[in-house]
Order: structure tokens, then sequence, then C-alpha cells
């Protein structure tokens, strides 16, 4: 079993009974967050002036989840270059270990006071060449 990182909140539940679209988004965001220190980013990588944006993103749900069910995520480093990242995020019901969804999102690295697409730090794309899975993308590629 994975340890749960959240559970579905009555607020993210729709008129179905399950987890509303939205919301699913919103969990795999929080995969992103328990990801990115790994990676060398979050706090210590804005306090530099530069963050990650999302540029795109797929989701693909397997089966429903419903009102307080526990939720533990698998993520990996697909690819990346000087300037983007792509992850996934699979997401699992942590007590009975099935898959719900998935997710994979493309990233940039950004100045944040030029608001402008920047090239990621060396330590950065160091930790990110430790973190590569090889996995391949289902939906999403570094370039169009």
């Amino acid at each position: 079993m994975r340890a749960p990182l959240c559970h579905v909140l009555p607020g993210w539940v729709d008129h179905y009974g399950h987890m509303n679209l939205a919301f699913y988004l919103a969990a795999f965001d929080l995969a992103t967050d328990a990801l990115w220190p790994s990676l060398g980013l979050g706090k210590a990588f804005r306090e530099k002036g530069l963050g990650t944006f999302a540029a795109e993103s797929w989701q693909a749900y397997t089966r429903e989840v419903t009102e307080g069910a526990p939720l533990a995520f698998d993520s990996e480093v697909l690819a990346h270059d000087s300037k983007r990242l792509l992850c996934r995020h699979v997401m699992y019901h942590a007590a009975e270990g099935w898959q719900a969804a998935e997710n994979e999102v493309l990233y940039l690295c950004v100045d944040l006071e030029a608001r402008r697409v920047a090239t990621w730090p060396e330590e950065v794309l160091a930790r990110f060449a430790a973190h590569a899975t090889g996995g391949a993308a289902k939906r999403l590629a570094l370039k169009r």
C-alpha cells in the first residue's frame, strides 16, 4: 500500500457523488508539490527568482474516487531539456491500490522578474537527469 498524500474532500465531490474533474488536477498539483524538493524546485528555487509554470497538461480518468478516499501518487520525470520538464503522476486509491487516474504535465522554467522562459540551473538539470525514469509519455512532448 502507498501512503496517502491527501483524501477526497467533501467540497471536491460533484452531484454524481464522485470527485469532480477540476479537483483531480488540484490533487495532481499536490503530487507536484511533493515531487519538487527532490528535483531542487519549490521554495529554494523561487528564492533564486525562478519558478515553474505549467504550459500544458493531460489527464486520464481510469476509475472514480469518492468522498474520503485516500489518494497516493507515483511521480516520474519523463523528459527534460534546457527550459522544459515533462512529468507524469499516477493517482492510486491508497488503501485498495488500484489506479484512479494519470496526469502528464509540461513545465517551463520561468524567470519570475522578467516573466519569461529561462534556462534551468545546472544543478537542477543534474537532478532531473538523476530522476529520469526513461518512461514514455502518452500524450505530451517537450516540443510541439
